[in-house]
C-alpha cells in the first residue's frame, strides 16, 4: 500500500485527485446552500417570551444571539433569559439530507431533526412536540413551541423578537 499511489500512471492519479476534490466541493456547495436558508435567524435580537399554561400565560424578556460560525457551516444560537439559558448548535448532514439541532442546557444536550419548509425552520423533538423558526413580514424574529393536542397543533411557547437596539 505503501508505493500504490507510485505504480498509477501520472493521468490516471491526476483523475483521482481532482474527482476527490470535484466531490468534496459538491458536498460543500450542497451544505453551504442549505445554511443558506437559514441566513434568516442571523442575528442579535430581543424581545418578549410568552410561555402559555392553564394556570395562566408568563412573560419574559428575552436575548438571542444568532450567528454562522466555521464558515457559515454551523449556525449557532445563544438565548438568556428569565426561565432558560441555552446554546444550540445547527448543521446540515449531506449523508443524511437533514439539519440537526443540538440544544445544550445546564442539565445535558440534545439532537434532533430538523427541517427548512415554506420559510420556516421546523424541529421535531417528537410526532407530538416541534418548534418553528420564521421571520414575520413585519422584520419579526417569531419561534415557537408547538404540541399536538387532540389532533390540533396548540402553542406552549412564542418568542417575539425585533433586531436589539445598541
Amino acid at each position: 500500500m505503501k508505493y500504490f499511489f507510485h505504480a498509477l500512471p501520472l493521468g490516471l492519479l491526476s483523475f483521482l485527485v481532482l474527482g476527490l476534490t470535484a466531490m468534496q466541493s459538491s458536498a460543500q456547495n450542497t451544505r453551504k446552500k442549505k445554511m443558506d436558508q437559514l441566513a434568516f435567524m442571523v442575528g442579535d435580537w430581543e424581545g418578549i417570551s410568552t410561555s402559555f399554561k392553564e394556570t395562566g400565560n408568563t412573560q419574559v424578556k428575552a436575548h438571542e444571539v444568532v450567528q454562522y460560525k466555521v464558515d457559515e457551516h454551523l449556525i449557532t444560537i445563544d438565548l438568556e433569559s428569565e426561565s432558560l439559558k441555552l446554546h444550540t448548535v445547527i448543521y446540515y448532514d449531506e449523508k443524511e439530507q437533514t439539519y440537526y439541532y443540538c440544544p445544550f442546557y445546564k442539565t445535558g444536550a440534545g439532537k434532533y431533526k430538523g427541517q427548512y419548509a415554506s420559510n420556516q425552520f421546523l424541529v421535531s423533538f417528537s410526532d407530538s412536540r416541534r418548534l418553528v423558526f420564521e421571520l414575520t413580514p413585519e422584520g419579526y424574529f417569531h419561534e415557537y413551541g408547538e404540541q399536538l393536542k387532540e389532533g390540533k397543533w396548540v402553542t406552549y411557547f412564542e418568542d417575539i423578537l425585533l433586531p436589539k437596539q445598541n
